[in-house]
């Protein structure tokens, strides 16, 4: 792809999808969207991916002190219980901490699917999910489609605020859209400066899909890149900051995880500086398309049988 091609791509993809709002509670002001379906979520969430279950209940406490309102977790983590239990714990309103679940691949389907929600609402142990999304899409088993209209029932009767999906590429968003006649609010994918995802980063801004980026920091491989330390030195933040900070100006909903406290109050503390429009382009031109996770396209584990 040329420079100038690319160039066009990111600014439709930039193109604003919702109106900036601020996710409030008495102790935290978290700069946040509007999405598709007029619900508000924060632009930068905590994610706890392989943070064992006796991690989980300190992490998610100290990322709530700190300020973070958006907790992203999935059945497969293994942690929603003790994700749910910091939540309760925390004394927060339940509608000042917006909550994220995901649903594993083994119980696509309807009828799976309304039972996989019931069980992890009551690991949760709380009575509405903020965000439900489908964790991958297992396109050769043909459900997804199934599974986002049991999705649709659960936001009928209440149960769901919004829901969404994960790693799903423009055909499956395609077919999702045309056969539901609904949106998804967000597609969380692999994004990074590494893997910038261009073109579906403007799909997503023409359909109003936000686009939320799992392993927002390349899971550290970016974080001594010498792009990204010039940048730092620059700015005079961290590595982690200055793509964190890049995410959230390109217009992307950031989830990255810590256990260790002082990287999760430092990851938050993105929103008092910002990056220069050449900074912004000397990291996005680090992009190779290359994953450290799993290709969406060919992706089965735990598929349906």
């Amino acid at each position: 792809m040329t420079n100038t091609a690319k160039g066009l791509i990111d600014q439709a993809a930039n193109r604003f999808y919702g109106r900036n709002v601020t996710f409030r509670s008495e102790t935290s002001a978290v700069p946040s969207i509007v999405l598709n379906d007029g619900q508000v979520i924060p632009k930068l969430g905590f994610g706890v991916f392989q943070v064992t279950p006796e991690q989980a209940v300190d992490a998610v406490t100290t990322a709530l002190e700190v300020g973070y309102r958006s907790i992203d977790t999935a059945m497969v983590y293994g942690n929603e219980a003790e994700v749910g239990r910091a939540i309760r714990d925390s004394g927060l309103p339940r509608d000042q901490v917006y909550v994220t679940t995901k649903l594993w691949n083994s119980d696509q389907g309807y009828d799976a699917t309304l039972r996989a929600f019931d069980a992890s609402m009551e690991r949760l142990g709380l009575d509405y999910l903020d965000l439900y999304l489908i964790h991958w899409p297992i396109a050769d088993s043909g459900l997804y489609v199934d599974t986002f209209r049991a999705f649709q029932s659960l936001k009928a009767a209440g149960r769901i605020t919004s829901i969404g999906v994960s790693n799903f590429t423009r055909e499956h968003l395609e077919r999702v859209i045309a056969e539901t006649g609904e949106t998804p609010v967000v597609n969380q994918i692999e994004l990074h400066p590494r893997l910038t995802q261009p073109e579906l980063r403007a799909f997503h801004a023409d359909h109003g899909i936000a686009t939320e980026a799992w392993s927002p920091l390349g899971q550290g491989t970016l974080l001594d890149d010498p792009a990204i330390v010039a940048v730092a030195e620059e700015t005079g933040r961290t590595p982690a900051q200055v793509i964190l900070r890049w995410h959230l100006q390109l217009g992307n909903i950031a989830i990255p995880k810590s256990v260790t406290p002082t990287r999760i109050a430092e990851n938050f503390a993105v929103f008092d500086f910002e990056l220069t429009n050449d900074q912004m382009s000397r990291i996005s031109t680090l992009d190779k398309g290359s994953r450290v996770g799993p290709d969406p396209e060919t992706f089965t584990a735990g598929a349906p049988d």
